[in-house]
């Protein structure tokens, strides 16, 4: 369920633009030898080093879970909030449940009547620690030019909703688990209320919880009966971490 880390591809905006220099086999076989004194570039192997990669990413680049500590300094109504190293590992493998909302326009924000209105449409009751994915219209436009902008998105009440339901981790195929930037700068403009800028993100000051952003493939998914494995990479003191994200489904 993750989308790979790759140049020129509009997954994130311009200010958060991955970079990958590659470098191949031949390119650096000179980079081997010097770790062996006497060695010649065509004692090697057909006269081939290594392959390796150099990134100039952010730990929000590519799917990622993010830690209570990117959304705000404390949580929990005034608790230190934590980081990606201390998010507890029993939140990220956990069974997995997935709220169809690609019918919703782009900029929407998710309530908690539309939530249970779905919840109810796949005959679900949450359960602490589920971990619950929303599947968007932007899933369908990742690399294309709009992805950023696309998809709905989840509001303050709407993740309350969940997370007091226990639910600890969420996620979603748009690039943001709040909706699209561009949408809401709109409202921002027409009302002048603040409270509406990453309202989502900034409920986890109320109540500690984890958002994988940049899903993949839940169009693939059904409802219920899978389970999601999301270990974040452990990022000492991080605001998020890059994860592999995979649903296991029964054989």
């Amino acid at each position: 369920m993750s989308i790979p880390l790759e140049n020129d591809v509009p997954a994130d905006p311009p200010f958060q633009k991955v970079r990958i220099d590659y470098r191949t086999h031949a390119e650096t076989a000179g980079d081997l030898v010097a770790s062996f004194p006497g060695l010649k570039p065509e004692q090697l192997p057909d006269g081939q080093g290594w392959a390796v990669e150099t990134v100039a990413i952010s730990t929000h680049n590519g799917t990622h879970v993010d830690a209570p500590w990117h959304y705000h300094p404390t949580m929990d109504g005034g608790a230190r909030a934590i980081t990606i190293d201390e998010v507890p590992l029993d939140w990220c493998f956990r069974p997995g449940v997935k709220l169809d909302f690609r019918h919703l326009p782009d900029g929407h924000v998710v309530t908690p009547a539309e939530i249970d209105a779905e919840l109810a449409r796949i005959g679900h009751r949450l359960s602490p620690r589920e971990i619950v994915v929303i599947n968007t219209s932007a899933g369908g436009r990742y690399g294309q030019p709009d992805y950023v902008d696309s998809g709905c998105g989840m509001g303050r009440e709407a993740t309350l909703h969940l997370v007091r339901q226990g639910i600890r981790v969420v996620g979603t195929d748009g690039w943001s688990w709040d909706a699209p930037f561009r949408h809401t700068a709109r409202r921002f403009a027409e009302t002048g209320d603040a409270s509406l800028i990453w309202e989502g993100h900034k409920a986890g000051r109320e109540a500690g919880y984890c958002q994988i952003e940049k899903l993949h493939n839940l169009e693939a998914l059904p409802a219920t009966g899978f389970t999601i494995a999301c270990f974040p990479v452990k990022v000492r003191g991080g605001s998020a971490g890059w994860t592999r994200a995979v649903a296991i489904l029964p054989d």
